[in-house]
């Protein structure tokens, strides 16, 4: 009995010290991340008959196991994937909305700064130095176009280097969990009971996983994980681990896209089916918020440039020549599939028809056989079939197969307006080039005054009709004489001064009445003087046979600001300019809204995780000085025991 009672006491000792073992190890693994709360599992051991009835035989301790909740578990992975991914979409258009909404850098003040420019030209189109100003602003604007495209550009590059780390460090969290995988198996195959730290840190891993990707994890009956990725590629499967790579698209050697090692060869991972994670942020950020701004952001530039440049062609420059190309228009970007057949390589060509029925979009051409082409619009999969061949029009850009033959399969990738602000620039470095005068007609007559006038009096452009013949042999200058009211003209020619509609003609050598805004006229030639012009104040109307005076291209040039040219006739550059910085704005703000909610659903489900498998110290605390007092009290009953066989040796002496 006495043995009996030592071996009840001996269990009882054991369970204690596990217990007070286990909850130290929950106490040193408080502030572990994934780390799981461990609790010992122990029942009675199997009692044994005496006669009299089953006597028990102490305590056994089955095992150690950790608290956690699987369903948890994948509520904390689901909600870390998706706030994950959203910051890292934020992150990066904040960047795109900080460039393109600031008030100083943006292209707005610009915009604005050219067209104040050619306003000022129009006000005084004979002067070189209004023409310089007008060419700097122009200049300005071409730069400001280049530098927001130069950034846009580098982010660009940045998400590709971002594509690169992210699938090596998935690479890395894969092989760690086959390894975990492997381990786990090979131990609880051996000893039959759970590998509880190494669970946690597997568990560990797929959550630092799911910040990088969205995982799918399977598990499976030896307790290992089958982890699978994008539309159900493997990742991990046991213990061995597939490898995610990068490779160049075949359309955008520029564009680094994620790739599925396999045996034959990697194998593109289309970029809708990578959600989740920091990864598939940034797969989103670059096509849903980084290429629609280049395209829109090349837009404004290509409808700015072509617009203008169709107007500015319709003057006629100082040298009395028709005006030329103001700005240089970037042509559309066109890439064939690296996997189109190259025995006689297709060539498209692509060329701007109609700037005001650009889009924002890319299109993919592909090539059916015969004279059928498939043209898909990316923004929105609108498809447009062709079925006569090429050329042909859509969205304001002609595609022609330029040379080669194509073969069925074959796909392209076009892209109107990727470079239009990288490739925008002024084509004209001489301010007498720029066409102010209008083409049909020029104006072959010009008005001034003179330099030294102190009076308020101003003269208007000249207009001529049908008895104007030849041009003026000389200038005819009118002076004005304060004490009588009137004008003096030389040399002396008959003039016809008209004042409500009534004129009256004054023969040569006779003195004009001065009356404000009357319009004077002789030889075919009529203009108007007004305000208040002081004593000798003089005015002078002389020939002007390459339109030096004549502001009225300028003035069409000018009044391009505020005219409706862009977005089918919908909108203005300002208009276009404004509509990309509110859509910019607003998927800013979104993801910041998002991104929030996102984070608070993190937090409810980390904490219920928390609740669930964390450890607590208060009840750890309580744990330890419960252990204490079973260990203090299973030492008491082995001591008895030992008194008690002492007591039965001493009965045999």
């Amino acid at each position: 009995m006495a043995t009996s009672i030592l071996s009840v006491g001996r269990s009882a000792l054991t369970a204690a010290q596990v217990g007070l073992s286990t909850t130290g190890h929950n106490i040193a693994n408080a502030a572990t991340p994934g780390y799981n709360r461990q609790q010992v599992v122990q029942g009675a051991a199997l009692p044994q008959s005496f006669g009299f009835g089953f006597m028990g035989q102490g305590v056994e301790v089955s095992t150690v196991k950790r608290v956690y909740s699987e369903f948890l578990g994948g509520q904390v992975r689901t909600a870390q994937t998706t706030k994950s991914g959203l910051d890292s979409h934020y992150a990066q258009i904040r960047q795109i909305d900080n460039l393109l909404a600031d008030p100083a850098s943006g292209l707005s003040p610009a915009l604005q700064s050219f067209f104040s420019g050619i306003q000022e030209l129009s006000s005084n189109p004979s002067s070189i130095p209004s023409r310089q100003a007008a060419l700097s602003s122009a200049e300005s604007l071409a730069s400001r176009f280049q530098g927001l495209a130069g950034r846009l550009k580098e982010m660009e590059q940045g998400v590709n280097s971002q594509v690169t780390a992210s699938v090596s460090v998935i690479n890395t969290y894969a092989q760690q969990i086959a390894q975990l995988n492997d381990t786990i198996g090979r131990s609880q195959s051996t000893t039959g009971r759970p590998a509880n730290d190494l669970l946690d840190q597997r568990d560990q891993l797929i959550s630092d996983l799911n910040k990088e990707i969205k995982a799918t994890v399977v598990k499976q009956g030896d307790g290992g994980y089958n982890v699978f990725i994008g539309n159900g590629q493997p990742l991990v499967v046991g213990g061995t681990p597939s490898r995610l790579t990068t490779m160049a698209s075949p359309t955008n050697p520029e564009k680094i896209e994620v790739a599925y090692q396999t045996a034959n060869g990697p194998v593109i991972v289309s970029a809708a089916s990578l959600a989740g994670g920091k990864l598939g942020g940034v797969m989103e950020f670059r096509s849903q918020s980084l290429e629609p701004a280049q395209n829109a952001l090349g837009r404004v530039a290509i409808g700015l440039a072509s617009t203008f440049n169709a107007q500015h062609q319709l003057g006629v420059d100082l040298n009395g020549d028709a005006g030329g190309v103001f700005f240089t228009v970037a042509s559309p970007v066109v890439r064939a599939s690296a996997n189109n057949d190259t025995t006689d390589p297709a060539v498209i060509s692509a060329g701007i028809s109609d700037a005001n029925a650009l889009t924002t979009s890319d299109y993919r051409l592909q090539y059916n056989g015969g004279t059928n082409y498939t043209l898909t619009r990316l923004s929105d999969n609108d498809v447009t079939t062709i079925t006569t061949g090429l050329p042909q029009t859509v969205d304001g850009v002609t595609l022609n197969l330029a040379s080669g033959t194509a073969v069925a399969g074959d796909s392209f990738l076009i892209r109107p307006t990727v470079n239009g602000a990288s490739g925008i620039s002024v084509a004209i470095t001489d301010p007498k080039l720029i066409a102010a005068a209008a083409a049909l007609p020029v104006t072959p007559v010009g008005t001034a005054a003179a330099s030294t006038n102190t009076g308020t009096g101003a003269i208007s452009a000249a207009t001529v009709d049908g008895t104007y013949t030849s041009p003026l042999s000389a200038p005819v200058t009118l002076t004005y004489d304060l004490a009588n009211t009137e004008l003096n003209v030389l040399p002396a020619t008959d003039v016809t001064v008209t004042v409500g509609g009534v004129p009256t003609t004054y023969p040569a050598g006779t003195p004009v009445p001065y009356t404000d805004g009357a319009t004077i006229s002789f030889g075919g030639i009529s203009f108007t003087l007004s305000n208040a012009p002081d004593d000798g104040d003089s005015f002078t109307v002389a020939a002007n046979p390459a339109g030096v005076g004549d502001n009225r291209n300028a003035l069409l040039l000018a009044g391009l600001q505020t005219t409706n040219t862009m977005g089918d006739g919908t909108t203005t550059f300002q208009g276009a300019y404004s509509q990309l910085v509110s859509q910019v704005g607003n998927q800013t703000r979104e993801l910041d809204v998002t991104s929030s909610a996102a984070g608070k659903m993190l937090s409810e489900a980390t904490l219920s995780l928390q609740n669930e498998s964390g450890v607590n110290l208060d009840e750890e605390a309580t744990n330890l000085l419960r252990y204490q007092q079973a260990y203090q009290a299973a030492g008491k009953v082995m001591q008895i025991a030992s008194q008690m066989f002492d007591v039965l040796l001493s009965l045999g002496q």
